[in-house]
């Protein structure tokens, strides 16, 4: 089925030149317009239209994808007419304001704002809240927090709290697995040693491939390099090696090992700290390592048994040692 055409009905008196430009939406659907009237409302369609061609006999076209067909309309009779209905309000808004943000159209943008302020409920709120912090939009952030603060119970049981909860907990499990990952790559280097970093009595083969069995390898060995060799670590004043040493503090903390064969650096040094004194940010780490440590366990049990077995023995099989050897 071929591309549709749909002309728009601007209700504009003035007498307009023939269409130089095409908007095709994401269902295939062409919306015919004037290059200049376009260029002269939006900075972001001037700098779209102006971009050079492949042939200068081909037709212009701008894409907007993203949004219903009727919005892109709605969209496109505003730059024409500076006017939107309530109805267009009512069936569009959210879409409406994420296209004036996006071209860069104000005043559609200020009318968005205050119709979607107006049509604030408890089934909508959330969904307006997280696009008005997308859209820079303070004004209608500030409405949407008001309303969910004195409304949260209401709120709590809607769709729209539920799918951001859920994603929020996806997004929480991905960082404790990929912390999960980093903790078990820095043992796999301090024991078995890779293709920068490992320890003294392993021979670290430099012409080896990058290692395929974790995605962190390669960062994590850098990060070692520059551990071990920074002069502003001393002072706390590189980022890096405060990130560094905070995987170590990471990694005592769920170390199972007591006693001084622990392969990681300060790991022993860590634990006999937390023995000796109270720290303050003790229970945080705690918690930290509790849930890095449950998605170890998770990630383990997705493995097949075979690799699960395998993983075992490497863990158990491991000399102790405290050295490393940097090439």
């Amino acid at each position: 089925m071929g591309a549709q055409t749909i002309p728009i009905d601007f209700h504009n008196t003035r007498v307009l030149p023939d269409y130089d430009v095409f908007i095709h939406t994401s269902d295939g659907t062409r919306i015919p317009a004037h290059a200049g009237i376009l260029a002269s409302v939006s900075p972001v369609l001037e700098n779209l239209i102006d971009r050079p061609r492949k042939h200068r006999s081909s037709e212009r076209i701008i894409q907007i994808h993203g949004v219903p067909c009727d919005a892109v309309s709605a969209f496109v009779g505003f730059l024409y007419t500076s006017r939107c209905t309530e109805d267009e309000m009512d069936k569009y808004g959210m879409h409406l304001l994420a296209l004036s943000h996006v071209y860069l159209v104000p005043q559609l943008k200020q009318r968005c704002i205050k119709g979607l302020s107006q049509r604030l409920t408890t089934e909508n709120v959330v969904d307006v809240l997280q696009l008005a912090r997308l859209c820079d939009a303070p004004d209608l952030h500030l409405r949407c927090m008001n309303l969910l603060t004195n409304h949260f119970k209401a709120v709590e049981k809607t769709e729209g709290w539920k799918k951001v909860k859920s994603r929020r907990h996806r997004e929480e499990q991905g960082l404790y697995s990929q912390l999960s990952e980093a903790m078990e790559c820095l043992e796999h280097i301090c024991t078995e040693g890779c293709t920068e970093v490992g320890p003294y009595h392993v021979e670290v083969n430099r012409e080896r491939k990058p290692c395929s069995r974790f995605s962190t390898c390669q960062g994590l060995q850098q990060l070692i390099r520059h551990f071990a060799t920074c002069k502003r670590r001393m002072n706390g004043g590189c980022l890096r090696c405060k990130r560094m040493w905070q995987l170590f503090r990471l990694h005592s903390y769920i170390c199972q090992q007591t006693d001084s064969s622990c392969n990681v650096p300060l790991c022993r040094q860590f634990q006999l700290r937390m023995q000796q004194e109270k720290m303050k940010d003790d229970s945080r780490w705690k918690l930290l390592a509790k849930k890095v440590a449950s998605a170890r366990v998770m990630s383990s049990l997705s493995l097949p048994k075979r690799k699960r077995d395998e993983e075992t023995r490497v863990a158990i099989n491991n000399p102790g040692i405290r050295s490393f050897n940097l090439q």
